[in-house]
């Protein structure tokens, strides 16, 4: 198992709020409170 932050949002373990989603991409919420409205977008596979 691959311990990656970004794979631990795509299942589910770590929540996020998400912005869009398909079969390859998940783009949600940046959680620093330090930049308003930053989007990070990132594949689904590792």
């Amino acid at each position: 198992m691959i311990d990656c932050i970004f794979c631990k949002i795509v299942s589910g373990e770590i929540s996020a709020l998400k912005i869009y989603e398909d079969d390859l991409t998940l783009a949600f919420m940046d959680i620093a409170k330090d930049v308003d409205g930053h989007i990070l977008a990132i594949s689904k596979k590792h």
